[in-house]
């Protein structure tokens, strides 16, 4: 019932840094759970970051100290704030949105999806 628009995405170079924003429409995130994911060439998505209602925050360990999750319910607009990036952090980056309960890094729990933004980091 919501849907959910990527953007922010570029070509760097290693060590700079990019935010993405993913904005919502239909609903109000609220009542959300937010996460962002990962796909990289030919590889599976995985988890990056989430946030919950309350705005506790979790992290990969590939991306904790580096990336940072925030969301703005005013604004109904979720963000990640990718610091120090390399060349292995290239990949599509999409964010999702739950309403459920669980753990929140699990990806099966994530309905909602966006539709991605390519983010590549050169060396």
């Amino acid at each position: 019932q919501v849907q959910l628009v990527e953007s922010g995405g570029g070509l760097v170079q290693a060590g700079e840094s990019l935010r993405l924003s993913c904005a919502a429409t239909g609903r109000t995130i609220s009542s959300y759970r937010l996460g962002w994911f990962r796909r990289a060439p030919g590889k599976e998505r995985e988890f990056v970051a989430a946030i919950g209602r309350t705005a506790n925050t979790y992290y990969a360990d590939s991306v904790k100290g580096r990336f940072t999750i925030s969301r703005n319910n005013a604004a109904n607009t979720a963000y990640l704030q990718m610091n120090s990036l390399k060349p292995e952090d290239t990949a599509v980056y999409y964010c999702a949105a739950d309403s459920g309960s669980g753990y929140i890094a699990d990806i099966r729990r994530y309905v909602y999806w966006g539709q991605g933004t390519q983010v590549t980091v050169s060396s």
